[in-house]
């Protein structure tokens, strides 16, 4: 008996040993995002914009990630797909030290997807490691790029009220950069894309202020204005960089700070200077303006005109490059909070946007 517990207790620990010597540590500095991003100075890696995501493989029943946030005040959410199938969303709390476990259906290989599902203005969120069996990172699959730049639909805020309903916790509550649209159509063309995208901005004032306005914060690595740090615009090479600007732009504002009426002058001066900047730093790339679902009749129309306002000054400054192209949406009664279009929403935005993008990827030079 004592022969038979002792080869028990042997076997025990050689197997404990066995599945010890198989986690794996990846560390921040490894992971390959995609997405505005950086390395800080503890060598831990901060998301930054919506939806930068990055992934990795591994063997075994769950992996756990070290994630936290700069302020024990603050909480964020990440949002993960195993093995190509969406998940969920998970909160992180500052306060919290805990790691984030996450489980698998099976002991096989599985990849794993992870997505910012805030904004850059909801802070940072900084990983510092991940403990698995056999992990490794992988890389973003080689596919053409799409730059989505826009308000916060474009950034899928107040769009998934699934965890809390409308009117209550805070905004980014609300926010599911996954399902937001671009993400949505970009995995249904096979290519990649990254978010540049604020709520409430425009590109000449904000939703109620006078700005900062996306041109102003577009070169700073968080959209802030206040940040010395700048956005290496070397790191991607956009194929098509999709702008959706003008529904802050035109807004009443909130009742509560002075606004002037919408200048449509401004606006395309605003909006003309944006893309020679875009194309400054991306000569390649095709340009497209999207209107914005919620903005209607009278408005609806003066937005309309107002980027083909654009396209007509942008086409005749660049005539040897592609024309400048242009996506008038639907009017939508949107479903989300706030005004803002839900996720089901999306989905209709991403299915009106897929023949666009299509062609424009497959399409030689217009001229």
């Amino acid at each position: 008996m004592k022969l038979k517990m002792l080869i028990i207790l042997t076997v025990s620990i050689f197997l404990g040993k066995k599945v010890h010597a198989n986690i794996d540590t990846l560390l921040a500095a490894q992971l390959k995002p995609l997405g505005r991003s950086l390395i800080n100075g503890s060598n831990k890696l901060e998301l930054i914009s919506s939806a930068v995501h990055f992934g990795y493989k591994f063997r075994g029943e769950s992996c756990t990630i070290y994630a936290s946030l700069k302020d024990e005040w603050e909480h964020n959410y990440i949002q993960y797909e195993i093995d190509g199938k969406y998940q969920k969303r998970i909160r992180i709390n500052g306060n919290s030290k805990a790691p984030i476990v996450i489980k698998t259906d099976g002991i096989g290989q599985h990849t794993v997807w992870i997505y910012k599902a805030t904004e850059a203005h909801t802070g940072p969120i900084i990983i510092d490691k991940i403990i698995a069996e056999k992990i490794s990172a992988i890389s973003a699959r080689k596919a053409p790029l799409i730059e989505f730049i826009g308000n916060s639909i474009t950034c899928g805020a107040a769009s998934d009220p699934s965890e809390y309903p409308c009117g209550t916790g805070e905004y980014h509550d609300q926010h599911n950069a996954y399902m937001a649209y671009g993400p949505r159509v970009s995995r249904r063309l096979a290519v990649n894309y990254i978010m540049s995208s604020v709520s409430g901005i425009g590109i000449y004032r904000t939703w109620n202020r006078e700005g900062p306005s996306m041109p102003e914060v577009y070169e700073n690595i968080d959209f802030k204005k206040d940040t010395d740090l700048k956005w290496d615009f070397k790191k991607y090479a956009p194929k098509i960089v999709s702008i959706a600007l003008g529904t802050n732009d035109l807004s009443t504002g909130d009742g509560k700070t002075p606004r002037k009426p919408f200048d449509a002058d401004t606006f395309v001066t605003r909006y003309v200077d944006f893309i020679k900047f875009i194309k400054s730093r991306y000569p390649l790339t095709k340009i497209a303006l999207l209107s914005s679902p919620m903005v209607k009749g009278a408005q609806r129309k003066l937005l309309e005109e107002s980027l083909l306002r654009i396209k007509k000054r942008i086409d005749s400054m660049y005539p040897a490059e592609d024309e400048v192209s242009t996506f008038f949406f639907q009017e939508m009664e949107p479903h989300g909070c706030g005004g803002h279009p839900s996720v089901e929403d999306h989905l209709i935005l991403a299915q009106q946007l897929y023949p666009f993008y299509r062609k424009l990827l497959n399409s030689r030079r217009t001229r």
